[in-house]
This record gives C-alpha cells, structure tokens and sequence, in this order.
C-alpha cells in the first residue's frame, strides 16, 4: 500500500508569495526608478530581493522530499522518477533557453540578422535553466542517498565551494579573490560558457554561472532536509520549534560566515546559502503554525492561485514584455515607441513620481497575472512542467 502524498497549504502559500515577488521586483516601469528593497545589492550585501531567488530554490527542495518520498522508500521506482525528474529538468532548462534566444529569434525573423549569430551569442544559463539544473542533481540525491548522507553532502558543497573560492589561485590572476571579474568562478564561466554567452549585462560572467551553480544545489538540499523534517510524524507545535531554532541557527552562522566569506547572491556564496536557507526555514515555520496548524486560511487564496502554477506565470511574466515589445507606435514626429514604454508613458509617469510610476506598474503586472491564474485556479487548470 503506497503513502498518500502530503500536500501543506502553508508551502503552496510561502511559495506563491515568493513568486509574485519574483515578478514584482523583476518587472519595474523603470530600472532606472526603484526602491532600495527592490533592487539586488550591488556585490556583496543582502537585500530583500536576493532573498526571492534562494528562497525558490529551497521551496523546490521541500517539495522534492514531499513528491518523491514514496518513489525514494522504493527502489524499483527509482529509474522511473530520475527519469521524469530529467524531462523536468530539461523542459525547465529550455523555456529559460527560449526566453534567452526569443529576442534575437524575432530579430533574425523580422530585421533580418544572422541565426548563426543569434546561437554565438545567447546566454546559455539563467534563472530557469539554473532551476532546472538543480532540481535534476538535487533529485537524484534525494532519491539514492539517506538523510543523513544528504545532510553531509550539504556540508560537503559549502566547505568545498568555500575552499575553493578562498585558497585556489585564479588563473591569470595569481590569487583568490571575490572580486566581480577576477574571481575563480568568473574565470570558469569565460572558460566554459565563453564571454558571448554569459550574462550581457555583465559580458565577463554569469550570476548563474557554472561554478555558483554548486552552492545552489546546497540551498534545495536545504529545502530537501526541511522537507524531510516537516514529513516526520511529531506533534506540529514539536516541527515548528524545531524549524524556528534550525533557522535562526542557519541565518546566525550564515551571518558569521559573512565576515569571512562575504554574503554575495552573485557568487551565491556559502554564507549566503546559510542566510537565505535559514529565513526561509523561519518563514515556513511561520506560514505553516498560522495557516496549517491555526486554521488561518483566508488570506491565503491569492498567493496559492500564485503558488500552484508558479513555473507557468513565470514564463509568461518573462515572455510577455518580450512580445510587446515588438510592437511599436508610431508618434506624430515620425519615431516609433514600443506599446509597453508608451503605455507606461502615458498612463504612469504622468501621475506618479518616477519611483512609483515604477512601482505601481510593477504592481499592476502582479495583478494583472493574478486574475489570469485565478481563472486557472477556479477551473482546476494546473500546468505542470
């Protein structure tokens, strides 16, 4: 007899609530108009928004332990799963790919540019493919070690990604460093992925680079040993404590960790996992102790609409701005604007000060994708990738 699924509100909740976020602070009017919380720290530091990215990564892995536990408790089941993982994984890495190359497609299909240039050129690795990446090795880690040896194979990334980050001379350099273009996983994104397919707006690396890439399997084997914990049969007053204390204790080291290996979302830096992993962990236990354990469920309905096709508006917030952006209006002086910058033009910066036109057209993309997926949500339709 196979283990029914546990499903918790609270983790649909907290993840919803980290998706609309995403789209929030990923969708200003102006990037050159936006509050302070709203914006990534410039290299070392953490601000709110570095923590929306993280905090994903570590909602996949407390939904990896509560998805495949009955898979992992059955070896014969095993194959089948990493292979369904690997599709996952895959399709995940391909809608990032597509929303990457998408421009460049659309220039080659209408201001006849080069295809081949398009392909030299593309970013190869980003927030989707990294969720993809990691979800794959983070399941295949779930499904064949114990919790215990997860446990040390967490350990094991953020001392080794540490050691390396800190004692190993980068080439043409000559010493480690945690600079932005001369550190060692710097130098390993324009050694693999070369310069022309690494982050444009840095040209020299990536943030969700190859090496850093490490780190982030750390944070969803975090979320995975959560996800362990809140499965385990004690009294949910017992889970909450103890989620409470790993959480703090996870945020206390990753703040001591902090003064010798710096904070840093870019380099995805092992303090940084601690840090995140732990507020996620405090954030959870909260969610889970008002909304599962007290019955507080009313609030909850417009971030679970967010939550349960999160992957799905996430693609579509990406693709959308993309697509109007094509379209363009002519004005009297014979120019041409794009239909989202005359939109914003017009209706937004006339009324606002230039920090909340930006604001508010960043909420109005929020709840403008909110009434999209409720209509999914009351029609039961859930994308699943």
């Amino acid at each position: 007899m196979t283990e029914p699924k546990q499903r918790l509100l609270s983790l649909d909740f907290f993840r919803g609530l980290t998706v609309a976020a995403m789209i929030l602070v990923n969708n200003p009017g102006s990037w050159g108009h936006i509050y302070a919380p709203l914006e990534h720290a410039e290299w070392n530091g953490c601000t709110p928004t570095d923590l929306i990215f993280p905090f994903f990564l570590w909602i996949v892995g407390v939904s990896i332990a509560f998805s495949m536990s009955t898979s992992k408790s059955d070896p014969a089941m095993h194959s089948k799963t990493i292979v369904k993982a690997l599709k996952r994984g895959i399709i995940l890495y391909l809608l990032g790919f597509f929303l990457a190359i998408f421009g460049k497609l659309m220039g080659v299909i209408f201001d006849d540019k080069s295809l081949i240039e398009a392909f030299q050129t593309v970013r190869l690795l980003g927030v989707l493919q990294r969720i993809g990446i990691v979800f794959i090795i983070s399941s295949i880690i779930f499904l064949k070690f114990s919790n215990k040896a997860i446990f040390r194979i967490f350990i094991s990334i953020l001392a080794i990604y540490w050691a390396l980050m800190t004692f190993v001379p980068v080439p043409g350099i000559g010493y480690a460093n945690m600079e932005k273009e001369t550190n060692l996983a710097a130098w390993i994104d324009r050694a693999i992925l070369t310069e022309s397919h690494t982050w444009a707006s840095a040209k020299t690396w990536d943030p969700e680079g190859v090496l850093s890439t490490l780190p982030a399997i750390g944070t969803c084997l975090f979320g995975i040993l959560v996800g362990v914990w809140m499965r385990r049969k004690d009294i949910d007053a017992t889970k909450v404590a103890w989620l409470f204390t790993a959480g703090i204790a996870a945020i206390i080291l990753g703040l001591l960790w902090d003064l010798q290996f710096p904070i840093n979302k870019s380099l995805w830096t092992s303090s940084y996992v601690l840090y995140a992993g732990g507020l996620a962990s405090v954030g959870l236990a909260l969610c889970f102790w008002l909304i599962d354990v007290q019955g507080y469920k009313k609030i909850t309905t417009p971030f679970v609409v967010y939550g349960v096709n999160a992957i799905t508006v996430f693609f579509l917030a990406g693709l959308m701005p993309r697509v109007l952006n094509l379209i363009k209006i002519n004005n009297t002086d014979g120019t041409k604007t794009a239909l989202l910058e005359k939109f914003y033009t017009t209706f937004y910066t006339p009324y606002f000060s230039p920090v909340n036109a930006s604001l508010v057209w960043a909420i109005t993309y929020v709840l403008g994708f909110y009434v999209l997926l409720y209509i999914m949500y009351k029609k039961n339709i859930i994308i699943k990738v």
